[in-house]
């Protein structure tokens, strides 16, 4: 049975009202059966494409949208997607520009209609991000520019952006996308559990980073985290808790010696010794140098 000629604004629209009712903050990620057994007006309707990285449907003239595989982060990425300095993400065509998926992207930027993005989280696990808009073509590049936010949609992207609309367009990235990714990788990772309390209730957890990713080297990479509740996360930040590189747990000697309520007890104090509970894999567990250099900043707090 046909759709009808608002085929396009109207699976864009059911899609995103169903990834808002879907996707909650306490678990925002989505499987990819879902979103290849989407369902509109009686029938099934990928939102996804089963084998290509961008979803131009049957039936409709633009791109519905675009995905980014999965990998570990010791693997290339099948297509070398990537943040610019303007902030703005860089899609790349698959193969010839003229497939009719990369002139769906093409039309999506001249029709001005928005997308949806799903990121790999793990492999069949995507955190989606929605809308997003195609915000340029750059054909000698083979490669889209596409805002993840509204106000990004109004940057210029002919290298004339300023040094503020261009930070500011970063800040926007950072926020929306990398550390949501962060989070998600790292959490997944450690099988939504605290690392030092095991605690399991995934809304009250962190993905805390090793080294500050205010710093050049703290890089939003599973291997610079560790999931923590929010407690645990603000005491290792506070450094009352370390974390030596052999994963062991050690709290502060001034705090070992406070008496307090059974929060300080059971929830600091016992921690003292105990080792972190790590990832399956041991390509995600935390780096060992990176743990180092964090533990001699907890040392030189003591």
């Amino acid at each position: 049975m046909p759709l009808g000629d608002d085929l396009g604004s109207r699976v864009r629209a059911a899609a995103m009202t169903w990834l808002r009712q879907r996707c909650t903050p306490e678990n925002p990620v989505v499987w990819r059966d879902e979103l290849l057994s989407f369902q509109i007006e009686g029938r099934t309707f990928p939102l996804i494409d089963n084998r290509l990285g961008i979803r131009k449907p049957q039936g409709m003239t633009a791109a519905l949208s675009i995905l980014t595989t999965y990998t570990s982060e010791d693997a290339r990425a099948p297509y070398e997607d990537s943040v610019s300095d303007d902030g703005l993400l860089r899609y790349k065509f698959q193969g010839n520009p003229q497939h009719y998926t990369n002139m769906g992207l093409r039309v999506a930027f001249e029709q001005r209609v928005p997308l949806m993005w799903f990121f790999g989280i793990k492999q069949s696990l995507y955190l989606p991000f929605f809308p997003v808009w195609i915000v340029a073509v750059e054909t000698e590049q083979s490669q889209v520019a596409v805002a993840l936010d509204e106000a990004q949609r109004h940057l210029s992207v002919d290298g004339v952006t300023s040094e503020i609309e261009r930070r500011y367009s970063q800040r926007i990235t950072k926020q929306r996308l990398h550390q949501p990714v962060f989070r998600q990788r790292v959490i997944q990772a450690y099988e939504s559990v605290c690392a030092m309390c095991h605690l399991r209730h995934r809304s009250l957890l962190d993905a805390a980073h090793i080294i500050p990713d205010r710093e050049a080297h703290g890089v939003p990479a599973v291997s610079n985290g560790v999931s923590l509740c929010k407690i645990h996360h603000a005491a290792y930040d506070e450094n009352i808790l370390g974390v030596r590189p052999d994963y062991v747990i050690e709290v502060r000697a001034d705090i070992l010696k406070e008496i307090d309520g059974p929060m300080l007890k059971h929830g600091i104090q016992e921690m003292q010794n105990l080792k972190l509970k790590l990832p399956r894999r041991r390509a995600d567990h935390p780096d060992p140098e990176l743990l180092e250099e964090r533990y001699e900043r907890f040392r030189a707090a003591v």
